[in-house]
């Protein structure tokens, strides 16, 4: 079977402590609880945690929906930015199996990438390395009022926003990233879905959640 690969870079710098780090925990509790209700992503989606802050870990491997349990996290350091888009290409290019001569390999990864505030290591050779892997959809989500948005436009066209960064806007922003993997699990499932398809058709956000145009 076809893997939907979809990996989630989460800032968990100092600025994310308190009310942030809670109500990311709990979107990552909703994101989950709509998954299992899901067929389609049952049945094709994996989802990755990738943390960072001073340091970049994979807390979550590769691990499919009925599988996937939300970490525990907690808040504290920098943003490694740059770091996180060097593990996230490490990290698929390790467990995202390639198409070969005699076989289909795993869909194009889904990356969603959510930071508050400025990268505080070397942005630029993190993006050169992230940009060397084909992805499926790359989505930024700007939590912290425009502070981190022109890093995040140097890395996809598909940018939001987070109009406040009180719970119920994070865990709209988790709600709308579960129907985003949902609507990608339901198109690839589709026998008429192949690799050259386009995956960048995502739900429109809630009223909660901006696009930004560049």
């Amino acid at each position: 079977m076809r893997k939907l690969p979809v990996y989630l870079l989460i800032d968990i710098s100092g600025s994310m402590m308190g009310d942030p780090i809670e109500a990311v925990k709990n979107g990552m509790q909703i994101m989950h609880s709509a998954l299992r209700k899901d067929p389609y992503a049952l049945e094709s989606a994996y989802i990755s945690i990738i943390t960072f802050a001073d340091d970049v870990v994979q807390v979550v491997p590769l691990t499919e929906v009925a599988s996937f349990r939300p970490p525990t996290i907690s808040a504290g350091g920098g943003t490694s930015l740059g770091g996180a888009l060097s593990k996230v290409y490490e990290c698929a290019t390790r467990e995202v199996q390639k198409s070969t001569s005699s076989e289909k390999g795993d869909w194009k990864p889904l990356v969603f990438i959510m930071t508050d505030g400025v990268p505080t290591d070397d942005l630029t050779k993190g993006l050169n390395i992230f940009k060397q892997y084909k992805w499926g959809i790359v989505v930024a989500c700007d939590a912290g009022n425009g502070a981190g948005l022109s890093a995040l436009l140097q890395i996809t066209q598909n940018v939001v926003s987070l109009d406040m960064t009180d719970s119920s806007s994070i865990q709209a922003y988790f709600k709308w990233v579960s129907s985003s993997i949902s609507a990608s699990s339901q198109k690839v499932e589709d026998a008429n879905f192949d690799d050259s398809s386009d995956l960048n058709e995502l739900p429109p956000p809630p009223p909660e959640i901006s696009l930004i145009i560049p």
